[in-house]
């Protein structure tokens, strides 16, 4: 009876493990980009970003944007970029791709996101990144990007 008792619990632990074998983190679910900065009229801004995690093809992250000498004017929210899995198979293989996203402040304003990745090999490579802080004020990063495993 015992015998029979763990047959069934194999059994039904060959029907549970490959789902969840399936969710399995690919190499590229991660991706670490290089604190940037740009200059404005008499100052200087500096975008920290979180590890950005891909989850059904969008990276999110939280930023930090600091204005300096500004320091009331920085602020902190969350970051999008939308990215397919061609777009993604398209970088992995050394070609250049643009990305658009949205980021959302601490005060719940949108701010739209483009950006251009230029790979130097699989893993690492540069990214600009375009934040609109409205339709004709925008900041421009430009960066570097690995992923992580």
């Amino acid at each position: 009876m015992r015998l029979r008792g763990l047959s069934i619990l194999l059994w039904l632990g060959v029907i549970i493990v490959p789902p969840m074998a399936a969710h399995a983190a690919s190499p590229y679910d991660k991706i670490a980009v290089e604190t940037s900065s740009t200059s404005i009229y008499i100052g200087k801004v500096s975008l920290v970003l979180t590890p950005l995690v891909r989850h059904d093809g969008v990276y999110t992250a939280e930023y930090k944007a600091q204005v300096f000498p500004f320091f009331f004017m920085n602020e902190h929210g969350s970051f999008r970029l939308e990215v397919s899995d061609e777009t993604l198979a398209r970088v992995t293989r050394g070609e250049t791709v643009e990305f658009q996203g949205h980021a959302q402040n601490n005060g719940h304003e949108e701010r739209k996101i483009t950006g251009r990745a230029t790979p130097d090999d699989a893993k690492h490579g540069k990214i600009k990144v375009r934040i609109f802080v409205t339709e004709k004020i925008q900041l421009v990063f430009n960066t570097t990007y690995r992923f992580e495993d």
